[in-house]
């Protein structure tokens, strides 16, 4: 698809919506965390009440991965979720102008070791993660006590470009384009470490099919043919959000020994089963809008979603 915003300077009048969009943002991170996890809940349900797709998107997400629960208990987790992604939401802003000594107080940390003793193999590594509340305030929190990279998907918008990644770069070691492979592995070799989440769904040429929640699911099995021809460890890393409004429990666990096993898709239903262990104990914490199982494993079994 054509990217509707090539040539245009970042100044351009068409721009100016984004640049007042932009102003609200920086605004918003002035907020006390408090207050916006009090908001959390009314963004997140203007959120789903404005794109409502995205509200069926979860609501199936969440009836196939627990069709074992009551009715009533999925329509409150659908209803958590909401809330709990309105907080993310806000807390991006804060992710990418919040003050050092402001994000610092949000963040205890568990297992800084398991990372900080990978590091020193120098052999790069893999802070695999997922989609569970934000990866931008989670990475931010876990950036004010140790550097390292990030992969991310670059906006088509040159203002979002201009003004997100520049934020994203301030505070960690580097990003990297999603699509730029090269520049991942060469981070790894010089013994960096990286944030990287495989949670999504995937395309059919990049993936193997391996369960989640008991469904077949296109999953990205770069996880194991990077740390293969990097010579990468893999630390999993999750943030999780505290119930007293203290901020986020970071948690770091130690790294994967045995990884990678020379099979691929058993590797692959490894990284799986991690994130649906971390799915399972905070679900409302998970972010359910992604079509998860958007690639069938044959072409001709029937879509999950209908709003594809």
């Amino acid at each position: 698809m054509a990217n509707k915003y090539k040539g245009l300077p970042v100044y351009h009048p068409r721009f100016w919506p984004t640049w007042a969009g932009i102003g609200v943002l920086r605004l918003l991170a002035l907020l006390p965390y408090r207050l916006i996890l009090l908001a959390g809940p009314t963004a997140g349900r203007l959120y789903a009440r404005f794109l409502p797709k995205r509200k069926e998107i979860a609501r199936i997400n969440i009836d196939l991965c627990f069709p074992e629960k009551p009715e009533a208990w999925r329509a409150q987790l659908l209803r958590d979720s909401f809330d709990s992604l309105g907080a993310s939401l806000l807390e991006a802003p804060l992710a990418w102008w919040g003050a050092p000594r402001r994000i610092s107080r949000l963040a205890h940390v568990r297992g800084l070791e398991h990372l900080q003793q990978a590091l020193e193999s120098n052999k790069g590594v893999l802070l695999l993660s997922a989609h569970m509340n934000s990866p931008e305030f989670g990475n931010r929190l876990l950036l004010s006590l140790q550097p390292f990279m990030g992969m991310y998907r670059p906006s088509n918008n040159p203002v979002l470009e201009k003004v997100i990644a520049g934020a994203r770069s301030k505070w960690s070691q580097g990003i990297i384009p999603r699509d730029n492979v090269r520049g991942l592995i060469r981070a790894l070799r010089k013994g960096h470490a990286v944030w990287y989440a495989v949670d999504q769904n995937t395309n059919r040429k990049q993936s193997v099919f391996v369960n989640f929640f008991g469904i077949p699911a296109s999953t990205n099995s770069a996880t194991a043919r990077l740390a293969k021809v990097s010579g990468a460890v893999v630390v999993p890393f999750r943030a999780v959000r505290r119930k007293d409004g203290r901020g986020h429990d970071l948690l770091l666990e130690k790294a994967w020994e045995d990884y990678p096993s020379g099979d691929l898709e058993a590797d692959t239903q490894r990284v799986n089963d991690l994130v649906e262990k971390w799915v399972r104990e905070t679900p409302e914490q998970y972010m359910w809008i992604h079509r998860r199982f958007r690639t069938r494993p044959q072409r001709s079994d029937p879509r999950l979603y209908p709003v594809d």
